[in-house]
C-alpha cells in the first residue's frame, strides 16, 4: 500500500539516518519529518534529501496537539515512526520537567491525535500503524559479574542476565522513568482502544550526525583537540553498542513486518566497559591523525560518577532475529573506524554544532517565512 508516514525526531540523531533510508528507499511514499528543532536537531544532517519529492519538512512540536491533529487529516497519514524524545540522562537529572512534558505528555499527543483521525476512518485501523522507539534504559540495571569479559573483539558478556522483552521495568533516571511512561501509554493505546501499535527498546546507537554530547563524539572531537576526557567513576559501566544505520535498518524491517502490540529489543551483542571503548577511541583517532599510538591516553580524567549511574545493559535480540531476521552487519571495530572517519572528515558539521550556528542558520529561515 501507499504510505504516508510521519517519522518524528526526524533531524535528530537516529532520527535522521531513518528519514534518510526511508526517502530513498521507498520513493512510493509521503515522508514527513516532523521535528520542534531544538538544541539536537539539525536540518544539516539532511540536506542531501532535503529537495526529494517524497520528502517534506514540519517544525512542529509533539506536544502541540492541534496541530498534529490537522496535519494528519491535511496528509492523510497512515503510519507513524516516533523517535522524538529529550535523550540525555545528564540533562534529565537537571531538568526533569522537560523531559516529563516532552517524553510523556508528547507522546501522548502524539497518540490522541492518531487515534482521533484513524478511528474516525471507513477503514478504521486497516493498514495504520503507530510504532514507538524506546530505550534499554527502562529496564534498570543488570549485575556485572565478569570484569575481564568483552574487553577483546567478540569477546564474552560481562554477565550472565540480558534485557529480554519479558523483562520487568525499573527505570532509574527521569529520562528513562518518562521513556517507561510513555511506553506504557502506547501499550494502554492498544489495549484500550484497538490501536496497531509496536513498541522497540534499543541500546546504545553511535555513528554519524550524533551531538556531541553523548560519549563518542564529544570524546572524538576533544582527543583531537587535545581536550580532557571526563570518565565517570571508575569507567567500569557497561553499555552495549549499536551502530546507527543497523538500528535504521530493523526499524525499517519492524515497521513493515512486525506483529502489531508487540515489542523487540533491538542490541548490538556489543558490550563494552566504557573505559575500554575510550581507549580504542584514542587509539583510532591517534592513528588517523597520525599521532603516535595512543600518545593521548593522558587526556582521560576520572570525575565524579553521575547520580544513579546504572552499572550494565545488555540486550537480548534473539526474538528479532529469529522471527525477523535481523542481525547487526557490523563489528564494533569497523563501526568505530567508520565513525571516527566520518568526523575527522566532517569537522565544519562538528564546529558548526559545537559553536550553536547551525541554529542560528535555521533560526534565520523559519522567520523569514
Amino acid at each position: 500500500m501507499r504510505r504516508t508516514i510521519i517519522i518524528t525526531g526526524g533531524a535528530g540523531f537516529i532520527g535522521s539516518h531513518v528519514v534518510r533510508l526511508f526517502v530513498e528507499k521507498y520513493p512510493e511514499y509521503r515522508i514527513i519529518n516532523l521535528d520542534k528543532l531544538t538544541y539536537a536537531g539539525n536540518l544539516a544532517n539532511l540536506k542531501d534529501i532535503e529537495n526529494r519529492p517524497n520528502y517534506r519538512f514540519v517544525k512542529a512540536d509533539i506536544c502541540d496537539f492541534d496541530t498534529l491533529f490537522a496535519l494528519m487529516q491535511e496528509e492523510q497519514v497512515n503510519g507513524i515512526i516516533h523517535l522524538a524524545a529529550e535523550s540525555h540522562v545528564d540533562r534529565s537529572i537537571k531538568d526533569p520537567f522537560t523531559f516529563a512534558l516532552t517524553n510523556v505528555m508528547g507522546t501522548l499527543s502524539l497518540l490522541q491525535a492518531a487515534k482521533l483521525y484513524w478511528e474516525c476512518l471507513p477503514e478504521k485501523w486497516e493498514g495504520k500503524r503507530f510504532y514507538h522507539i524506546s530505550t534499554d534504559e527502562v529496564y534498570g540495571a543488570l549485575e556485572l559479574t565478569n570484569l575481564e569479559g568483552g574487553n577483546e573483539p567478540g569477546g564474552g558478556p560481562f554477565g550472565d542476565t540480558f534485557f529480554t522483552e519479558e523483562t520487568k521495568y525499573q527505570p532509574h533516571s527521569p529520562y528513562s522513568a518518562a521513556k517507561a511512561s510513555s511506553d506504557h501509554f502506547v501499550r494502554a493505546f492498544h489495549d484500550t482502544y484497538g490501536m496497531p501499535t509496536i513498541v522497540t527498546n534499543c541500546s546504545n546507537n553511535y555513528g554519524p550526525y550524533q551531538f556531541p554530547e553523548k560519549l563518542i563524539p564529544l570524546f572524538i572531537n576533544n582527543i583531537r583537540n587535545r581536550k580532557p576526557l571526563p570518565v565517570y567513576g571508575k569507567g567500569e559501566n557497561v553499555r552495549d553498542w549499536l551502530f546507527v544505520e543497523d538500528h535504521a535498518r530493523a526499524i525499517d524491517l519492524i515497521f513493515h513486518k512486525g506483529k502489531i502490540a508487540d515489542t523487540y529489543n533491538i542490541g548490538g551483542f556489543n558490550e563494552w566497559k566504557n573505559i575500554d571503548l575510550i581507549k580504542v577511541l584514542i587509539h583510532t583517532v591517534d592513528r588517523l591523525l597520525g599521532r603516535r599510538e595512543g600518545e593521548d591516553l593522558n587526556l582521560i580524567t576520572y570525575v565524579t560518577d553521575r547520580a544513579g549511574h546504572d552499572l550494565r545493559y545488555a540486550i537480548d535480540s534473539s526474538k528479532l532475529k529469529n522471527e525477523l531476521g535481523w542481525e547487526p552487519s557490523l563489528q564494533f571495530e569497523e563501526g568505530i573506524e567508520k565513525t571516527v572517519r566520518w568526523y575527522l572528515d566532517h569537522q565544519e558539521w562538528m564546529d558548526n554544532v559545537t559553536s550553536g550556528d547551525y541554529q542560528k542558520y535555521y533560526e534565520e529561515m523559519y522567520s523569514k517565512r
